[in-house]
């Protein structure tokens, strides 16, 4: 038996201008799915159930990028994807280009484990969906007035948006080439808000879940690391991990994995191995990371400004930040 832990995020990259009213509303946020996650685990849930149930809240409030609020394609339509993660038996389902699931997360588990496959992405994802009774709504549940804005500056920016909570103050990026790179091109706004929970309940089991909207002014079907096994989630008996920041240079690292081998092969304790694969494995992209380990530890890292993140230990340790 060990002492259970949970880590939650809501992205990493945050406007060091972004207003005190929303940093407030994102840390409050995240102190409810820690109490809800916290709660189910002194109920003895298991790490597979809670992570889900600690992404579905966040999928279900507007506030992140993630089910209702998530960031819009250039089409002004909402895709998005999901994965979650069971360490203990290393199973695990994804869905992407999911348009009308009112939750992605349960849909990704449902792929897991209710089908032969891993992974299921837009038309045949959503016909699963339907085939074993998933909540499912039109498009238009999912787009705030919000998105709508952030769309129409990041198309007056000819810019794809990492999100679409920044002030209307980077509209004056337009024209400007932006330091901040993907894939080598230059965009013009760094802040994803992906939403994550991973979990080590008190046996020891390992779980991690992301979800996300994805980017602004996305091109339509591009996918991220979210939905990637390996890149944006990973859990395995040492340790679950769930990513967010720049997708494709998570990709290019599969920086959830890294976490995992550099305990295994290096034998680094958790919080070392995290340090390490920020460090190491990013190149020149930006991202961040929380992680949980079957000893009960818990730990983040991220090499951009700020992240959205909280955690707690059955120790009676909780802590819900932003910035380093």
């Amino acid at each position: 038996m060990v002492g259970w832990a949970i880590a939650v995020h809501g992205g990493a990259g945050v406007d060091p201008n972004l207003p005190p009213q929303r940093q407030e509303e994102a840390k409050q946020l995240l102190t409810h799915c820690l109490n809800l996650g916290i709660s189910a685990l002194r109920s003895n849930a298991s790490a597979l159930d809670v992570v889900e149930l600690v992404v579905r809240q966040l999928e279900t409030d507007p506030l992140f990028n993630s089910g209702r609020g998530s960031a819009l394609t250039a089409k002004g339509t909402v895709e998005m994807e999901a994965s979650i993660m069971d360490g203990a038996k290393r199973r695990c389902g994804a869905v992407s280009g999911v348009s009308t699931v009112k939750n992605p997360i349960s849909l990704a588990r449902l792929v897991m484990e209710k089908s032969p496959h891993s992974y299921l992405a837009f038309s045949g994802a959503e016909e699963f969906a339907r085939q074993h009774g998933l909540e499912v709504t039109e498009n238009e549940y999912f787009i705030t007035p919000d998105n709508v804005g952030m769309l129409k500056l990041a198309k007056e920016a000819n810019a794809i948006l990492f999100d679409y909570r920044i002030p209307t103050s980077a509209g004056k990026c337009a024209g400007v080439e932006s330091p901040v790179k993907m894939n080598g091109l230059p965009i013009s706004v760094y802040a994803p808000e992906t939403v994550g929970c991973v979990v080590v309940d008190s046996e020891g089991r390992c779980a991690a879940a992301t979800s996300t909207g994805g980017l602004m002014n996305k091109m339509s079907g591009r996918i991220g690391d979210s939905p990637i096994i390996g890149a944006g989630t990973y859990a395995c008996e040492l340790c679950g991990v769930s990513c967010t920041g720049e997708g494709e240079a998570i990709i290019r690292s599969t920086l959830a994995r890294e976490v995992g081998a550099v305990m295994e092969y290096k034998g680094y304790r958790l919080q070392e191995a995290v340090d390490y694969v920020i460090k190491h494995r990013l190149d020149e992209g930006f991202a961040g990371l929380i992680a949980v380990s079957n000893k009960g530890e818990v730990a983040f890292g991220h090499n951009c400004n700020g992240m959205f993140r909280g955690c707690a230990t059955e120790k009676g340790f909780m802590e819900v930040g932003i910035w380093d």
